[in-house]
């Protein structure tokens, strides 16, 4: 009976070990495709999409692996306005909010 704590945390920790295991694989292909130039630098999408947004205030971005889509957020007024960019192309695809 003392080991079922051990056990149960073995089984907790295996789906998080998967899971690492998988973000350290898109993680490296996200790099691959940074360094052939397929997948465009945040630095560079920055550099295009933040002037764009005059008068707002630049709080972060997200990025989403299996699209390669960037999404930068922004406050203007009390209001968040998320701008989804191509990662690949750099194009803006996308806006919502104000």
């Amino acid at each position: 009976m003392r080991f079922l704590p051990f056990l149960a945390l073995a089984l907790a920790v295996i789906p998080s070990a998967e899971a690492s295991a998988q973000r350290r694989g898109e993680q490296l292909e996200v790099l691959v495709q940074l360094r052939t130039g397929r997948l465009l630098p945040l630095p560079e999408i920055e550099r295009r999409v933040l002037p764009t947004m005059r008068g707002a205030q630049y709080i972060g971005v997200d990025f989403d692996s299996s699209t390669g889509i960037y999404t930068l957020k922004f406050l203007r007024n009390g209001d968040v306005i998320w701008v989804d960019v191509d990662g690949r192309s750099g194009q803006i695809i996308g806006r919502t909010g104000n």
